[in-house]
């Protein structure tokens, strides 16, 4: 099966054609490599290659204030790294963070770096955990804090709750955006959801085709889930349920405008995702973080009210079982899966009023 653009496969995931940056563009990503640029005394702007888990991997970071508290950004997918749109819809934060995007093992950068034969038996989630808990020392040390801000994006989110968990001592706090709960659950009630829109509104070609993969999400034949999610997510997203306006939203002409990743690095970036697809898909859907609610740092969802890709309904459940020093629910009311995309004014003000602080309050812990 050729895989096409699956957008956040297990967590979200669409059939999309990347829009990939043309000659056309070159002015324009040049714009934009010129209006990001860096420039305080106190700055940093770098993009490397460092070693993590015995693999070079790549990460970008930005700050106007290379004191400023650390926040990690973990992509969702897998392989759908946050990177190439980093410079539009994140480019703010860098002025109250220390921005670090990282393109994880089997994604983006990192997998143009690969032999993706003898990376591929590695491609666990526990072993991204542990990815990123190195990368996390790397950081502290480097930048001589003891703790950073871990934010993360749908498939991400699996890996920002199994960390949290695990190494609470190396965060200020976890933040979760089209946060995962409980795979099998989500696909069902997204499912449902979509296909009770396609009845109201007597669609025949969807109806048709929703009720032609049905059961879904199929307990009893697995294998069936990956070939028919294409069709399901197609009409979820017709009905709000990814983006809430409707469709795939703007993440691919805004990622071909990219000063960063030029259409190479898009073309092998779709590439890695559908390896990373590929490598991690039957992991993903067996998972399950509904009891997984202790805590001992801050929890902050920043939440699509509409997300049928990762049920906003699972994930208020989930969240008043959760016991942490602090936690807090912030609803996007107008927003669905691409809560970053697609209110980005509110997701800053988030950032920088209720995230931000809990950097000062901890920091002498």
């Amino acid at each position: 099966m050729n895989f096409g653009a699956l957008t956040m496969i297990a967590l979200g995931s669409l059939l999309a054609t990347p829009m990939l940056s043309s000659a056309s563009d070159t002015g324009r990503n040049d714009t934009f490599r010129d209006i990001r640029k860096i420039n305080t005394k106190d700055g940093i702007e770098q993009q490397e290659l460092i070693k993590i888990g015995g693999i070079p991997q790549w990460i970008s970071i930005r700050s106007r204030d290379r004191g400023a508290p650390i926040l990690l950004v973990l992509h969702g997918g897998p392989g759908f790294t946050l990177s190439p749109v980093s410079h539009y819809y994140m480019r703010d934060w860098e002025e109250f963070f220390t921005v670090v995007q990282w393109d994880q093992r089997g994604a983006g950068k990192t997998y143009r770096e690969e032999d993706a034969p003898a990376v591929a038996p590695t491609m666990t989630i526990d072993r991204l955990v542990l990815d990123t808990e190195e990368l996390i020392e790397h950081l502290r040390k480097r930048f001589k804090q003891d703790r950073v801000v871990l934010l993360a994006h749908s498939f991400g989110t699996i890996l920002g709750v199994k960390l949290a968990q695990k190494r609470p001592d190396l965060l200020y706090a976890y933040v979760g955006m089209g946060q995962f709960v409980h795979f099998a659950r989500s696909e069902a009630l997204g499912y449902e959801a979509t296909l009770a829109d396609a009845r109201a509104e007597k669609n025949e070609e969807a109806i048709k085709d929703l009720e032609g993969i049905a059961p879904f999400p199929d307990y009893a034949h697995p294998e069936r889930n990956l070939k028919n999610l294409p069709t399901e997510r197609r009409w979820l997203a017709h009905y709000g349920g990814y983006f809430r306006a409707g469709g795939e939203g703007h993440h691919y002409a805004v990622a071909g405008l990219s000063p960063t990743h030029s259409a190479v690095d898009l073309k092998v970036r779709q590439e890695a995702h559908d390896f990373s697809v590929l490598a991690l898909w039957d992991e993903i859907g067996r998972l399950d973080l509904s009891d997984d609610v202790e805590f001992d740092v801050p929890i902050i969802i920043l939440q699509g009210r509409h997300d049928r890709g990762t049920s906003s309904a699972l994930v208020e459940e989930w969240h008043a079982q959760i016991k942490a020093p602090q936690k807090q629910l912030i609803w996007f009311d107008d927003s669905s899966h691409m809560v970053y995309e697609e209110e980005p004014g509110k997701v800053l003000v988030a950032l920088a009023t209720q995230v931000l602080p809990l950097t000062r309050s901890r920091s002498d812990q």
